[in-house]
């Protein structure tokens, strides 16, 4: 089978580097429930030049395809409110092309659900659910964006398992003790209380969902869960937004430890190296795409600015991520903010520019 390695080397804030590939796979078709039906998932790999990599599943479907890239949609009169397009503007359109970072509040949950529908019924989740009973399952989203995924319900959907949930509340904190970074992580394990060892004792997969962007509290939060459940042998992290440095720091962790952990991921892994870091885009190179296609069309939608540059080079593909679920004002003010600060744009002339197109 043909492998696609993009090779990649950065420096850590300790100045220290991380070095190493991104192996991808073809895609493989699937079928989902969905009347769509079908689906593509793509295997792949951070190695870090390491005995043990990092495990990778990239995802395309009807509905992981709407939240990534552009998609004709009706549009909605309180989201177009939102942008700043007034009415009179959008007027006698029955679609307009609109890019997946406007997904927004619960519109942006219910495509987060369809999504997990189709990803839990691919043949990766579907292999390790059906090798297990549910007891031997546990849900641990990450308050506040992995709350939105709704894992333990695509997997009731798909499976009829009934699993506990563990709600886990972890963020960074300034600490100046710490040598470098200078802040820790900060969690709390809600409910975690109400599982005694027995139940502890019984949990072999952890579903953790979050997106990842540093990769610094998803590592923390893989070691907590770690240190509580002594039997278990299998990671499973939803994380439909992933960058390529978050993937790698929780690849130099993981190398050296025992359970094994495996990254779900929606169509391509975003580009968080300097100068951006948190500010993500997608990468502009069509093999890191299953449907290369559809990014050519993203990147077409972006277009140039009055200097030239191409926009999509540097338009976030999550920007607030989680402010995208629960404040969809301040989404489009962190937007426009960016857009305006790096193209004199906004997210409104973005789209009414596109309005014929």
């Amino acid at each position: 089978m043909t492998e696609f390695t993009y090779p990649f080397k950065f420096t850590e804030d300790d100045k220290s580097f991380i070095e190493g590939s991104l192996i991808l796979e073809q895609p493989l078709p699937y079928k989902t429930k969905k009347p769509e039906g079908s689906g593509f998932y793509r295997p792949g790999k951070i190695d870090l030049g390491n005995t043990t990599n990092l495990e990778l599943v990239f995802y395309h479907t009807p509905a992981t395809a709407r939240f990534i890239y552009i998609e004709r949609r009706k549009p909605e009169p309180r989201l177009m409110e939102f942008i700043g397009i007034t009415p009179d503007e959008w007027e006698g359109m029955n679609t307009i092309s609109l890019p997946g970072q406007v997904w927004m509040g619960a519109g942006r949950a219910n495509l987060m659900w369809k999504s997990m529908q189709d990803i839990f019924n691919a043949p990766p989740l579907r292999e390790t659910i059906t090798s297990n009973k549910q007891e031997n399952l546990a849900i641990f989203p990450i308050a506040r964006e992995g709350l939105k995924y709704q894992v333990p319900e695509a997997i009731y959907e798909t499976y009829g398992y009934y699993t506990d949930e563990v709600i886990l509340d972890a963020h960074h904190v300034f600490d100046s003790s710490v040598p470098v970074y200078n802040r820790k992580v900060e969690m709390t394990l809600f409910k975690d209380k109400d599982l005694d060892q027995p139940q502890h004792d019984l949990v072999k997969v952890a579903f953790i969902a979050d997106s990842i962007a540093s990769g610094l509290v998803m590592r923390e939060v893989i070691d907590r869960i770690k240190e509580r459940f002594r039997y278990l042998e299998r990671v499973e992290v939803l994380a439909p937004l992933a960058t390529i440095r978050g993937l790698s720091r929780i690849a130099d962790s993981e190398c050296r430890n025992g359970v094994k952990v495996r990254v779900h991921i929606f169509e391509t892994i975003l580009n968080a190296l300097p100068p951006d870091y948190y500010y993500s885009a997608h990468f502009n190179i069509p093999e890191l795409h299953i449907r290369p296609d559809l990014e050519e069309n993203y990147r077409r939608w972006w277009g140039q600015d009055a200097q030239g540059k191409q926009i999509a080079d540097t338009t976030c593909a999550g920007y607030g991520w989680s402010e995208a679920f629960y404040s969809p004002r301040k989404q489009i003010e962190m937007i426009n903010e960016q857009l305006v600060s790096r193209h004199n744009l906004t997210i409104a002339e973005m789209i009414k520019r596109n309005f014929n197109k």
